[in-house]
């Protein structure tokens, strides 16, 4: 967790499927709010520390599910990183409102616009020296 927090994500081993699970995730997050030239600076930031979380909040868990009993019997109270937990998750509701908890769609083009577009770029290719796919079977 130190390495994530001075390295961002990509002190990460992307071959564990847990890994790929968290990049999916921050992936859809993306996605979910119009895709990577929607966002703003602000909301990647957000997003980043919304993904670390999540991290944390993984990783407690798994640590959580593999102790005996999540009571100190001793002491009669939780765990005190169950405490810590719940503040985390409270900490990632509090990033997910911030972006945003609706999802919002790229905006579409009318279909004029990007025939437009489409040709725009084709003769641009075109006048590059590419050959052209115009007149081919």
């Amino acid at each position: 967790m130190a390495r994530v927090k001075v390295r961002g994500l990509g002190a990460i081993d992307r071959r564990t499927a847990a890994a790929r699970a968290l990049i999916a995730w921050r992936d859809d997050l993306i996605t979910d709010l119009g895709g990577e030239k929607a966002i703003s600076a602000q909301q990647r930031a957000i997003v980043e520390l919304a993904t670390r979380t999540r991290l944390y909040i993984d990783s407690i868990d798994a640590w959580l599910m593999g102790q005996p009993s999540l009571v100190n019997a001793r002491k009669r109270a939780v765990l005190p990183v169950v405490r810590e937990r719940t503040q985390l998750a409270d900490a990632l509701a509090r990033y997910l409102i911030a972006l945003g908890l609706e999802r919002r769609v790229k905006p579409m083009l009318d279909l004029a616009t990007y025939v437009t577009a489409k040709t725009i770029k084709r003769s641009e290719t075109v006048g590059k020296g590419t050959p052209s796919t115009e007149g081919t079977a």
